[in-house]
């Protein structure tokens, strides 16, 4: 298991990359990212997950659907990321 020592800053730009970040911190991530977004009044948000073999797309998906604040979310012109449309 590797722990982080200190906090990953990330951009808050409408884009989340999560190739950097382990499984289990993309649930909290995820969710903590759409929710700082709609602070700052980004309502369309792009996740990256890659293609890989499709577990963390579904994963994503899957967060996506329980989220209150989410309108619509799918394809984002290839299976490799997902284009979010967040409630304003």
């Amino acid at each position: 298991m590797i722990k982080r020592a200190e906090p990953v800053e990330i951009p808050i730009d409408g884009v989340l990359d999560l190739h950097t970040f382990q499984p289990r911190e993309v649930r909290e991530l995820v969710t903590d990212y759409l929710a700082l977004c709609r602070e700052k009044g980004i309502f369309e948000v792009r996740i990256i997950h890659g293609k890989g073999t499709g577990q963390l797309r579904r994963t994503v998906h899957s967060i996506l659907s329980k989220n209150p604040t989410v309108q619509s979310f799918g394809s984002a012109g290839d299976w490799g990321a997902t284009t979010v449309q967040l409630k304003r």
